[in-house]
């Protein structure tokens, strides 16, 4: 399941709670785009904001509505028995992987994140994949770092943070982290902006948030990476600049694509759980004029 489009939905809310309608209604999007696997409760979907039960909740909606395609799910928590707990619940709601980040307060060191991934894959039997995500998690990643946890068992892939815009760095980037790297482990990018480079450098996934609500557009610009026609990629991401740019201008997708989800009237207006907030109306207009210009709905 670690190859292809691995697409990243919201987690929205309304004034009761989560809003499971509007999730069922993004997941649908997802199923009948067949995507490639289903991101759950990453970073765009603010697995950080919902208590143990909520994620259980979402897990197993997830799971359930589906359709046939994997089910990854996050299960990052400040302490290593938290994220035990929520491993035992996304391997029982019936997870296909699960997506482990390096949360802390205090800053770690890399024997403390080891220890993390060891006492993780000591207790699942599922695949795990290494979320390197230093823009939440505040935790920088070594090459060395990766390929000593790699060796554990369980571990299937990598999740990068994104590559260097120039090609040739961005495959030096790629090549020397792989060369570390057991056979088995794929590396995935992130960091939508840099998805087309990433791929065109060797990425075997991407781990998409344009994906979690964009899922043929994503998955257009994906097939092609697969199939080798990076001149497509380049030329399909090329067409997307006026989004990453939205998405730079305001720190990063969630609010932009929540903006944007609701704009399509998929989600209630107000769908971050707080103290995140939606964007100003004048921003707000500015992200419908794109995705209209875009033709992404």
């Amino acid at each position: 399941m670690f190859k292809g489009l691995s697409a990243f939905p919201l987690t929205p809310l309304n004034a009761s709670g989560i809003d499971e309608h509007a999730f069922l209604t993004l997941l649908v999007r997802l199923t009948e785009a067949k995507v490639d696997s289903l991101g759950v409760l990453g970073s765009t979907g603010s697995y950080a904001y919902f208590t143990r039960e909520q994620r259980k909740r979402i897990t197993t909606l997830a799971v359930q509505h589906a359709e046939a395609i994997p089910v990854m799910v996050s299960i990052g928590a400040v302490s290593t028995d938290e994220v035990l707990r929520l491993a035992e619940d996304a391997q029982q709601a019936g997870a296909s992987a699960l997506l482990l980040p390096a949360v802390s307060y205090q800053k770690l060191n890399d024997d403390e994140v080891f220890g993390l991934y060891q006492d993780v894959t000591r207790h699942v039997s599922l695949p795990v994949c290494i979320y390197d995500n230093p823009g939440t998690s505040h935790f920088v990643f070594s090459d060395a770092l990766h390929a000593r946890i790699a060796t554990l068992p369980h571990i299937a892939s990598i999740k990068i943070p994104g590559v260097p815009a120039d090609i040739t760095a961005a495959t030096h980037r790629v090549s020397a982290l792989r060369a570390q790297l057991p056979q088995n482990v794929t590396i995935g990018v992130s960091g939508d902006a840099f998805a087309a480079v990433g791929l065109i450098a060797g990425c075997e996934v991407w781990y998409s948030v344009c994906g979690g609500l964009f899922p043929r557009t994503a998955k257009a610009l994906t097939d092609a990476a697969m199939a080798g026609d990076f001149a497509s990629v380049a030329e399909q991401s090329q067409r997307l600049e006026p989004l990453w740019a939205l998405f730079t201008q305001h720190g990063g997708s969630i609010r932009v694509i929540s903006a944007a989800a609701s704009a399509l009237g998929l989600v209630e207006n107000d769908c971050l759980p707080r103290p995140l907030r939606s964007l100003s109306a004048a921003d707000v207009v500015e992200v419908k004029r794109v995705i209209t210009e875009l033709d992404l709905a």
